[in-house]
């Protein structure tokens, strides 16, 4: 009895071993983002540039969106892509790396919006580069 019970021990003892040295294959430890920053921070960032797009496609005036000439709908409906694809994007992502591509996409996005609002006459909105978290600068206020 005593025999097995250490087989098992020795057992289990092995199979931890060689499931750490699997995953330190398949992922390196720590920072694999080029800024540095974690997997979870960078699922953070990704998830907060898709919120700022999602919210930017929602019309402040769906008649000024209706009246949009072909080169806006075109941007619209771009940034919309933008936001369809990195949304599928972040459902399979896993490392930093995957996250910075959705955080891209998103920005990408946000690009189009801002040339679309633009060539509506409506006020643009930066994509600027300001990460979750990150305050403005004293006195400078909403435009």
């Amino acid at each position: 009895m005593i025999t097995l019970s250490v087989l098992l021990i020795a057992g289990a003892v092995v199979g931890v071993v060689a499931q750490h040295r699997a995953a330190r294959t398949r992922r390196p430890s720590g920072p694999s983002h080029p800024s540095g920053l974690s997997d979870l921070d960078a699922e953070a960032e990704a998830n907060h540039w898709l919120l700022r797009l999602g919210g930017g496609l929602v019309p402040p005036d769906a008649r000024a969106w209706a009246g949009a000439d072909e080169s806006a709908g075109r941007r619209l409906i771009s940034a919309a892509d933008c936001l369809r694809a990195a949304r599928a994007q972040l459902d399979q992502a896993r490392t930093a790396g995957e996250y910075a591509e959705v955080t891209r996409m998103a920005k990408e996005g946000l690009e189009q919006l801002r040339v679309a609002r633009a060539a509506l006459g409506l006020t643009p909105t930066p994509v600027g580069d300001r990460t979750p978290g990150a305050r403005r600068p004293a006195g400078a206020g909403a435009r």
